[in-house]
């Protein structure tokens, strides 16, 4: 299922959106995925799964032009590689 939202933007202001993206639609949709990536609400996967980016390679590719990036601290790396070895056990 998916949720449509639609929002009302001054002319003016959708034109100069429009100068810089040829979609403004795809672009407002991308903004709100790197904002909502940078807060942590969603995950890189949600990301992916939001624009239809093909890879995860894509997406990381895409969030790094977007400059939005998280902390990742050494208990993320533990935990990454905890699960790392969790799946090559299964």
């Amino acid at each position: 299922m998916a949720v449509n939202v639609a929002i009302e933007i001054p002319d003016d202001i959708g034109r100069a959106l429009g100068a810089r993206a040829s979609d403004v639609s795809r672009a407002v949709l991308e903004a709100v995925a790197i904002e909502a990536y940078r807060s942590g609400t969603i995950t890189p996967a949600q990301v992916q799964q939001m624009l239809g980016l093909r890879s995860r390679w894509e997406t990381e590719s895409f969030l790094r032009r977007a400059e939005a990036y998280h902390d990742y601290t050494m208990d993320d790396l533990e935990r990454d590689i905890a699960a790392i070895r969790d799946e090559s056990r299964q």
